[in-house]
């Protein structure tokens, strides 16, 4: 049979099933699961992705419970509040509250002007300065281990972050982003990713200095990741990213 001649039979079949309520039912049905099966398709890893961040995100907090509050307890020695809210850009260029430990004294953002010029990172899209006089004596412990990025659990349970993603960067950043930067946009940003732990080949066990790691590099290495992510990529990523924070990388 050509396909022309089983297009026909199928509309044929159809116009008789139309004519009656049962007929119709039995349509309806047919249509709600070519429906269902194209969304498994197409969101399928995206639900996988999300009940992964919820338990991922979950039993981190309940596990970590007892070091948060030694952490916050030694940040609120030091003065000032314990948490630091940031305005970053996310999945689709939205802003949200970023959420960390605070690490800086209070009136960092105002002094980072003064220091722009002092900018390790070529380019100066991202800011870094080795002996960044704004970091406080808890804040220089809980930075060198990634401790301080922990409380942004509370926005991967609150849908705004994934466990693993492209970084998110900060509003005065994204103005600098040429078109093909916005590239990493097009996940939801996390909190550990590729470059995050240095994995620049793609090997198993690879783990190297981030901060050998350019801004170019960083949206190459990140757009690597959003076109091939599933959740083994995911997975593989977290088990590295304790060694990378243990190395100080």
């Amino acid at each position: 049979m050509n396909p022309a001649t089983h297009s026909s039979h199928r509309h044929l079949r159809r116009l008789r099933l139309s004519s009656s309520p049962a007929g119709r039912l039995i349509l309806g049905i047919s249509f709600a699961m070519r429906r269902l099966s194209w969304w498994s398709l197409r969101h399928g890893g995206l639900v996988v992705k999300r009940l992964f961040d919820l338990v991922a995100a979950s039993a981190v907090l309940v596990l970590n419970a007892p070091l948060f509050l030694i952490v916050a307890l030694l940040i609120k020695r030091d003065g000032g509040p314990v948490f630091f809210r940031q305005r970053r850009i996310g999945l689709h260029g939205r802003e949200f509250m970023m959420w960390k430990f605070r690490s800086m004294c209070i009136d960092a953002e105002a002094k980072l002007a003064e220091l722009i010029a002092k900018n390790e990172k070529a380019g100066g899209i991202t800011f870094k300065m080795a002996d960044d006089p704004r970091i406080t004596r808890i804040g220089r412990f809980i930075r060198r281990t990634s401790i301080d990025e922990l409380p942004q659990l509370i926005n991967v349970l609150r849908g705004e972050m994934s466990i693993v993603g492209p970084r998110p960067p900060v509003p005065r950043e994204v103005a600098l982003y040429k078109a093909e930067d916005r590239r990493r946009f097009l996940a939801k940003p996390g909190l550990t990713c590729l470059w995050q732990i240095g994995e620049r080949q793609g090997g198993l066990f690879e783990v190297s200095d981030r901060n050998a790691i350019d801004f170019e590099e960083q949206v190459e290495l990140d757009v690597n990741y959003i076109e091939r992510q599933n959740l083994w990529h995911d997975l593989r990523i977290v088990i590295k990213t304790p060694p990378a924070m243990l190395l100080g990388k």
